[in-house]
């Protein structure tokens, strides 16, 4: 079951991709410091997750071309 789409134009910017592992091991840093373990380590486990899928894994798609529809001949 694959949970992060690595294809979907969202993920296409290296920051944005670095932005959702960020905040998701700071969140699990976070509630390791204040004494929740249970969430941190759910907060942990999506960060890893998500590096694993947008930097690990991931492998860019290029940009869908406009198609152009076939000329008909009206012969």
């Amino acid at each position: 079951m694959q949970l992060i789409d690595p294809n979907h134009p969202a993920y296409r910017r290296v920051w944005v991709r670095a932005l959702i592992v960020g905040v998701c091991l700071t969140w699990a840093a976070l509630e390791f410091i204040t004494g929740d373990p249970f969430w941190g380590v759910l907060s942990a486990g999506a960060g890893v997750y998500a590096f694993y899928m947008l930097f690990w894994t991931f492998k860019p798609q290029p940009p869908a071309e406009a198609v152009k529809p076939e000329e008909t001949d009206p012969k």
